[in-house]
């Protein structure tokens, strides 16, 4: 059965997409496309999920907002 994970996406100064899943601490990956990114963080959850120390809580994505301080 497949399992939906939350991946945020954003891109860095040099241009880099980066993708992080806030379900799976250490989760992450970066491409220069999206489409390369959303391969890349397929296969980095799929090794995450591998690990023996996967949390089993599971996180209901809210939002994302942005502040300035």
């Amino acid at each position: 059965m497949a399992q939906e994970f939350d991946v945020v996406v954003e891109q860095d100064e040099a241009g880099y997409y980066v993708a992080s899943v806030p379900a799976l601490p250490g989760c992450h990956t970066q491409a220069t496309s999206l489409d390369d990114l959303m391969l890349r963080i397929r296969e980095a959850i799929a090794l995450c999920l591998e690990a023996d120390d996967v949390p089993q809580e599971r996180l209901n994505f809210v939002g994302i907002q942005r502040i300035s301080v």
